[in-house]
């Protein structure tokens, strides 16, 4: 019994070529690059918003605690709290300072007090969040 011979195969069914090859692995390495700088802006941005929804929560809760004194307590007296230029340190390993005015608001609704919180926090620049209410008698 005779092996049987393999028949030659045609050019144009041997398949790829080392060129093309090489042509379709760069451009899978340029479009694999691209998608990796995506990346750290992602990561930054997620950051960022970590950064700010914790000092929209310090801040929100501060204001709470100052809802809940009384209308003449001397927390609530008019002016900025912690007095002059001092902040009070908050949120965690003290990231964030915060501090509060309290302003009296003009008739007809004088028995009113204003009460604006500023949250700051250093990444990237000085960031800020102001936060105000209203407290009564």
């Amino acid at each position: 019994m005779r092996p049987a011979r393999r028949e030659p195969v045609p050019a144009r069914e041997r398949g790829f070529s080392l060129l093309e090859l090489m042509v379709a692995l760069i451009v899978l390495s340029i479009g694999v690059l691209a998608v990796a700088r995506l990346f750290p802006a992602g990561t930054h941005g997620q950051t960022q918003d970590k950064l700010q929804s914790t000092a929209n929560y310090l801040a929100q809760e501060e204001l709470e605690r100052l809802g809940a004194l009384a209308f003449d307590d001397a927390q609530l007296s008019i002016g900025r709290h912690p007095a002059g230029s001092a902040t009070q340190a908050c949120g965690p390993n003290d990231r964030w300072s915060r501090w509060y005015e309290v302003a009296a608001v003009p008739p007809p609704l004088d028995d009113l007090k204003k009460v604006t919180l500023h949250v700051t926090w250093n990444n990237a620049g000085g960031r800020s969040i102001v936060l105000s209410t209203y407290v009564r008698p």
